[in-house]
């Protein structure tokens, strides 16, 4: 599935989006997920910058 997701962004107007994964820790069970979003090239520093 993430093959797919990756290969149509680097496709026409695709280019201008990055697919960006963030490591977050569960307040109940304190284990660390994933969550994956595809954002603007220019938002990237701040999706990061987030919490």
């Amino acid at each position: 599935m993430a093959k797919k997701v990756v290969a149509s962004l680097q496709k026409g107007a695709g280019k201008a989006y990055s697919k960006v994964i963030r490591m977050v820790k569960s307040e109940k069970s304190g284990a660390y997920t994933f969550v994956e979003e595809i954002v603007p090239n220019e938002m990237v520093k701040d999706y990061f910058a987030k919490k």
